[in-house]
């Protein structure tokens, strides 16, 4: 098996965009009637925000996977690795194209947000991290539902 990648992505760009635009004309709004502090502070918002969000970290991470497992990191340094082996169980919407690796801990599971997944990202080449997943997991640790939202809880009750 090859290496693949798929990057992390902002899945609301467009709305992103949209505040910060709307922040803009705010601040056009608020100079032409005499910088009136409402739409001021609002425009700085949007602004703020959407860049805030477009400028994320989260960007510059992504998922690796290999014959050994799969790793999620940014250029500089590892978040964590995870063989194929030590998956836990995989929930999966083949449908949707969605998908909930669990590593044990939140810290060594991952989400590959599909159509109705919520989750401010997206992945590069999602339908082939999915097909990639569920080939190389043990058929044994595989759950596939319809949709995550109506995956069985494994959580036991107090």
């Amino acid at each position: 098996m090859t290496t693949s990648r798929h990057r992390f992505r902002p899945r609301y760009r467009g709305l992103a965009v949209g505040a910060m635009g709307l922040g803009g004309g705010l601040i056009a709004v608020a100079a032409g009637i005499g910088f009136v502090a409402l739409p001021l502070v609002t425009g700085v918002i949007g602004i703020a925000f959407g860049g805030a969000y477009l400028a994320s970290p989260t960007w510059r991470l992504e998922v690796i996977t290999d014959d050994t497992g799969l790793e999620v990191r940014d250029r500089k340094r590892s978040r964590f690795t995870l063989a194929w082996s030590d998956v836990v169980r995989v929930v999966a919407s083949p449908s949707t194209n969605t998908c909930f690796v669990d590593g044990g801990a939140p810290e060594r599971s991952l989400l590959v947000p599909g159509v109705g997944a919520p989750a401010p990202y997206d992945l590069e080449d999602r339908p082939a991290l999915v097909a990639t997943i569920l080939s190389r997991v043990t058929p044994d640790r595989i759950t596939t539902v319809e949709s995550l939202d109506r995956a069985p809880s494994t959580q036991t009750p107090a």
